[in-house]
């Protein structure tokens, strides 16, 4: 993304840093250097220590040893106000805003006193705007960031970062719930920013990201430097291997057999969210979806468009306000979470954090959390806590968690590993149907390639799986039948490979049904 970075001045030097957590080395002695107008890709497993590193730049951990020069001066450890001064920014993988705060005011918070009269707030909103139509990240400067979703919360994290004129910016996974179209859209004002002298350091689990984007890419695995190469000398199976340390067999997806409906909606609205709040935006108008046994459905589309409506009224936590929803070709009516688990649905949330764990909980509780009053954790209404941690323990090693075991906080746990384990909580049921929100969000290449083959199993075993991501990789690699969402409207279904991604691209725009190609409510 840059020209020749090799005579350009080094704007940032990190030379031995090292950091434990406990008896946990995050990172080991790690040097990493950055030219000015250079675009370096951070890569390796989850918990090989990306995230720690760039926190530890950044100012919100302090390095055990080691230093952090910006510009050819010292940096302070552990002093985020003075990562900023020196022209720092970071895009973090896990949000930090404010959710009783709009989304101006997240922006702004720490640039000016947001009480201080006539601090030029017009300004400020109409350049957050600019930012927003430039960058394609589409979001409302007075929403309030406690209803947006995740899609759109990691937008206004980007626009944070963009806002401050940063000299260096860290982008953890930014591109997650954004269209082809607003990828390429977002890479292109990049490099003209790295043109303009912007250096950026950049965290993706998408290696063909990684070949387009960047200059030189920096391999970490297990909290070491393994390798760098220039990004021109390399392939994506080259990386894959370092990351791993060995060579990566991706699972292989064929086309499922469809078995019969398990689950169907007809004519599906909705208007409340499961907090009884009004939800017409991110909402479902009249959507039509059957479910099969034996197949994988995706929903593509952008963070935002009903998706979250869609997951809750699936989990049990949303009820339709009009049309009807099936199983088995019964029509439910008191739907509910219970009656969802009982039913046999299977629940991967877009959220690990929110709806997915309970922070100060252990490994085992979290496990049983849904499990709890069932065999072998319960015994005429006694807890068996040693069959609990053997099932965790299980767990543990299949899906390979990295962590201090079964009686660990599962707040310590790095975001990648947490959802491995929600990931094992769910598979484990052998559920009928699997409601895969986000699945691989935050996992490395080698634990996608193994959780895309537990999901590909799980449906040739039967189970219908619906696949909701904002990866249109994922999306057209693992799907047998696809449709798109956009502003609570659903697409026909389109077989595997009938579509291109530019053409999937334009429906998630909400293109085909501007133009009348279907009309899904």
């Amino acid at each position: 993304m840059s020209a020749d970075y090799g005579a350009q001045e080094t704007v940032l030097r990190l030379t031995g840093i090292t950091r434990r957590f406990g008896a946990t080395l995050a990172n080991d002695a790690i040097d990493l250097t950055l030219k000015r107008g250079e675009v370096l890709a951070l890569l390796g497993e989850n918990g090989a220590g990306k995230t720690t590193l760039m926190n530890i730049l950044f100012g919100q951990y302090a390095a055990d040893s080691g230093t952090v020069e910006v510009f050819g001066k010292p940096l302070p450890p552990g002093n985020p106000a003075a990562a900023l001064s020196a022209g720092l920014g970071m895009v973090h993988q896990h949000f930090t805003l404010a959710d009783n705060l709009t989304v101006l005011d997240n922006i702004l918070l720490g640039t000016v006193p947001l009480w201080r009269a006539g601090f030029g707030r017009a300004a400020a909103r109409a350049r957050v705007l600019t930012l927003s139509r430039d960058f394609g990240l589409a979001v409302d400067p007075e929403a309030r960031v406690g209803d947006l979703s995740v899609g759109e919360r990691q937008r206004v994290e980007i626009l944070k970062a963009l806002y401050r004129d940063v000299r260096i910016l860290i982008l953890d996974e930014p591109t997650a719930v954004l269209t082809p179209q607003e990828s390429d859209a977002l890479f292109a004002t990049l490099r003209s920013a790295v043109a303009g002298g912007l250096s950026v350091i950049f965290i993706s689990h998408k290696l063909h990201e990684v070949m387009a984007a960047s200059s030189r890419v920096l391999v970490l695995r297990h909290g070491r430097v393994v390798g760098q190469v220039a990004t021109a000398g390399t392939t994506r199976e080259a990386l894959a291997a370092m990351m791993v340390g060995a060579e990566l067999r991706k699972a292989t997806v064929t086309p499922g057999t469809p078995g019969p409906v398990l689950l169907q909606l007809r004519g599906v609205h909705t208007s409340k969210d499961a907090a009884g709040k009004d939800d017409r935006i991110g909402g479902l108008r009249g959507i039509d979806l059957a479910l099969r046994g034996g197949q994988i459905t995706g929903i593509a589309g952008v963070s935002g468009n009903g998706q979250a409506a869609l997951s809750d009224l699936l989990s049990g936590l949303l009820a339709p306000q009009a049309g009807t929803l099936d199983l088995g070709g019964t029509a439910q009516g008191q739907w509910s979470p219970r009656r969802a688990l009982t039913a046999g649905i299977g629940r991967i949330p877009e959220d690990r954090h929110k709806t997915g764990t309970i922070a100060e909980f252990t490994l085992t509780e979290n496990v049983i959390l849904e499990r709890y009053a069932e065999a072998p954790f319960a015994r005429a209404g006694v807890m068996d806590w040693a069959a609990a941690r053997r099932v965790t323990d299980d767990l543990i090693r299949r899906f390979d968690v990295r962590c201090e075991g079964p009686d660990g906080v599962i707040r310590l746990l790095s975001g990648g590993n947490m959802q491995k384990l929600i990931l094992g909580r769910v598979l484990d049921t052998a559920p009928r149907i699997i409601l895969a929100n986000q699945p691989v969000r935050g996992l490395d290449i080698g634990a996608i390639s193994y959780v895309h083959g537990q999901l590909v199993a799980a449906r040739d075993a039967g189970a219908a799986v619906l696949l909701i991501s904002e990866d249109l990789d994922e999306i057209m690699e693992l799907s047998d039948i696809i449709h798109v969402m956009s502003e609570g409207r659903l697409s026909p279904p389109f077989a595997r490979g009938s579509m291109t991604a530019a053409q999937i691209g334009l429906w998630m725009a909400g293109q085909g049904f501007d133009e009348g190609a279907t009309d899904a409510a």
